[in-house]
């Protein structure tokens, strides 16, 4: 077993807490356990926080199980190794006719992370979250034992792995449904919209007719154009649609950040003018697009480190879901709170969750609106604005999303997962994070 010391373990970069990782080899062997550490999977290190550190413990390394056991390209049902990629599926199955169910906004991320996370995308409102489309998995736990589980099969263990965060065992390899795709594009169009009643009356009526819907929010606007952004809606694109149009799947030229920066490009000076630009950059009010479906899915991905750009501090990631009952008050609610305190984030995504009932004990999504930004770490205030934010979220009843966390409080994670006892019942004695010792109290 590979062994090293790894500083940046998240892609948020904070915690900057140095890791020790041993390096899985082989789906076939046991879990490679010492004296009394503990340990916690690791995949591709895309989680935002300390859900995928483990420090004082040991993460185990799952980048060299990255192979496919079966593919039916008939049905499109999946079978492959924990550590392989959802870019390494892509490049396979979608010149077969074949797409991801559901995919958040990076494709580098590993099979078995995207269970422990059970991600969501922009098609939520249809298909729910990933773990909705996992036909089964094999769990290694630390008493050595290998359990298959499915909705059939181990179903309990089943649920509290899928969003579990990696603490009930190590996924050697998962079987999924995958989706047909005619194309590797998408059909759509880019909408201008003026406040948070426009977002929401787009969200309602895309919902029809759209497989796929997501806005970029201008959070530091106010006034009469609070929530103001850009709403895409889009289906995937027929072949002869594509052929018509011309579309071209070009990766362009390589982009990269290839150092931290002393201090983060993304501050005060920058974040209101780089935001009204990006707004204004679309004039007409509705543009119709052909997207590759790399630049609808994943645009950061077309940037590698882009995470640098926050400075050596890092960043903190942080997405909330309100329900749909109060989303509409939630949410100007929240926007009013970041544009008062001018710690606005250029990464901003607003869309709604559909009805759809997640699978996990642990899972994130509920039907409502959620909100993602990202905040440089600019000393105590960024962190109390945080807390503001979770106060507003925790009185409407919602949650914030585990895997992008690096700082809420135990009681805050409590109160926006009620189904937290009956988890803690699955978490595998020898495994921990960073995560589940500051929220979960061990």
């Amino acid at each position: 077993m590979a062994e090293s010391e790894i500083t940046h373990a998240s892609w948020g970069m904070y915690p900057p807490e140095p890791q020790h990782m041993r390096k899985l080899t082989s789906r076939h062997a046991g879990l490679p356990l010492t004296g009394d550490e503990t340990v916690l999977p690791y995949g591709a290190g895309r989680s935002y926080g300390d859900s995928c550190l483990n420090t004082g413990g040991t993460l185990l390394g799952s980048a060299a199980l990255d192979h496919f056991i079966a593919f039916d390209a008939a049905t499109g049902v999946l079978t492959a190794e924990a550590g392989i990629t959802f870019a390494t599926i892509i490049d396979t199955v979608l010149p077969r006719g074949w797409f991801l169910p559901v995919t958040p906004g990076t494709k580098y991320l590993t099979l078995a992370g995207a269970i422990a996370n059970d991600v969501h995308g922009k098609n939520h409102h249809r298909v729910g979250t990933f773990g909705a489309h996992i036909l089964s998995f094999e769990l290694l736990t630390s008493d050595g034992g290998r359990r298959t589980c499915s909705p059939d099969e181990n179903a309990d263990l089943f649920a509290a792995t899928i969003g579990g965060l990696g603490l009930t065992g190590f996924i050697t390899h998962a079987t999924i449904q995958l989706m047909p795709a005619a194309s590797a594009f998408l059909d759509g169009q880019s909408i201008r919209f003026g406040n948070l009643d426009e977002f929401f009356a787009l969200a309602e009526s895309s919902s029809v007719n759209y497989d796929y819907t997501v806005s970029w929010i201008d959070c530091l606007s106010g006034g009469t154009s609070l929530g103001r952004g850009h709403f895409l809606r889009a289906n995937i694109a027929s072949s002869d649609l594509v052929a018509a149009r011309g579309g071209k799947t070009g990766a362009g030229l390589p982009l990269s950040v290839p150092f931290v920066p002393p201090v983060s490009l993304v501050n005060r000076l920058t974040l209101r003018p780089l935001n009204a630009l990006y707004y204004q950059r679309q004039q007409a009010s509705v543009v119709e697009k052909l997207w590759s479906y790399d630049q609808f899915h994943y645009p950061l991905d077309a940037i590698a480190h882009w995470n640098r750009i926050y400075g050596p501090k890092g960043f903190l990631q942080y997405q909330c879901v309100v329900p749909v009952a109060v989303q509409r008050e939630a949410a100007h609610a929240l926007f009013l709170e970041i544009e008062k305190s001018g710690q606005g984030s250029f990464l901003a995504v607003f869309k709604t969750f559909g009805a759809v009932k997640s699978p996990g004990l642990l899972s994130f999504p509920m039907e409502g609106a959620t909100l993602a930004l990202d905040f440089p770490v600019a000393g105590e205030r960024t962190f109390a604005l945080l807390d503001r934010l979770d106060a507003i979220v925790v009185e409407a009843g919602g949650r914030i999303y585990a895997a992008k966390d690096a700082r809420m409080s135990a009681a805050t994670f409590r109160a926006g997962y009620a189904r937290l006892d009956e988890f803690r019942k699955f978490i595998d004695p020898r495994f921990s994070s960073g995560f589940e010792r500051r929220v979960m109290g061990k």
